[in-house]
C-alpha cells in the first residue's frame, strides 16, 4: 500500500497501537507545514525548529489521548500553537514589539509591487506583522494552512464568530495597510 493513500486516521489508530512507523509517516506528513507555521508565528527558524520538535513528540505522548482520531491535524496543530504561545510567555517576546516602524498613518511602504515579487512579499509580511497575535494567528490558519472557520475554532480554543470577527478585522487592517501600495 502507499503510504500517501493511507489516511491520517488510519494512521493515528495504528499509531495508537504502537506503530512507530506509523507515527513517523504522520510526522513526516505534517512537518514542514508544522514548522512553516511556526516560522510564520515566530520569525525565527532555530525556535521554530525546537518547536516543531517538541510539537511532535508532545503529539506522541499525548496520542493515546487523542479521542477522535480524524481531528489529529487540528490537535497537531492546536500543540504547535499552543507551543508558540507559552515561548513567548517564557521569554516575555511579543512580535509586535519586533515590528518596523510603519510609515506616515501606519502604511508599509517599501515600494514594492506584483511586478517585485521578493518586495512584495517583505511589504505583506510587514503588514502582517502589524497584526495583533491572534489577528496573525488567525489569518495565518485560513490563509496559508487552508483551515476552515470550525477548525481553526478548534485550534485557537474560541467560538466561530470570534475567527470570523478576527478575520473580518485583519483583512480591514491588511487592505488599509496595502493598497497604498498596490497603487504605486
Amino acid at each position: 500500500m502507499i503510504f500517501r493513500e493511507i489516511e491520517d486516521r488510519d494512521l493515528v489508530l495504528r499509531s495508537q497501537k504502537g506503530d512507530v512507523d506509523a507515527y513517523n509517516i504522520l510526522v513526516s506528513r505534517w512537518e514542514k507545514r508544522v514548522y512553516n507555521y511556526l516560522l510564520k508565528q515566530l520569525r525565527n527558524r532555530e525556535d521554530a525548529l525546537d518547536l516543531t520538535q517538541e510539537t511532535f513528540l508532545k503529539a506522541y505522548r499525548g496520542l493515546s489521548r487523542l479521542k477522535e482520531p480524524s481531528r489529529f491535524v487540528q490537535w497537531l496543530f492546536r500543540i504547535a500553537h499552543n507551543e508558540a504561545v507559552s515561548l513567548f510567555r517564557k521569554t516575555n517576546r511579543f512580535l509586535d514589539e519586533e515590528v518596523p516602524e510603519a510609515t506616515e498613518g501606519g502604511v508599509v511602504s517599501v515600494g514594492a509591487s506584483r511586478a517585485f515579487p521578493m518586495e512584495w512579499n517583505l511589504t505583506v509580511r510587514n503588514a502582517l506583522d502589524q497584526l495583533t497575535l491572534e489577528q496573525r494567528e488567525t489569518v495565518l490558519l485560513k490563509v496559508y494552512e487552508g483551515f476552515k472557520f470550525e477548525e481553526i475554532a478548534e485550534i485557537l480554543s474560541c467560538p466561530v464568530s470570534t475567527v470570523k470577527s478576527r478575520l473580518y478585522t485583519a483583512f480591514e487592517l491588511l487592505k488599509a495597510s496595502l493598497s497604498p501600495v498596490e497603487s504605486d
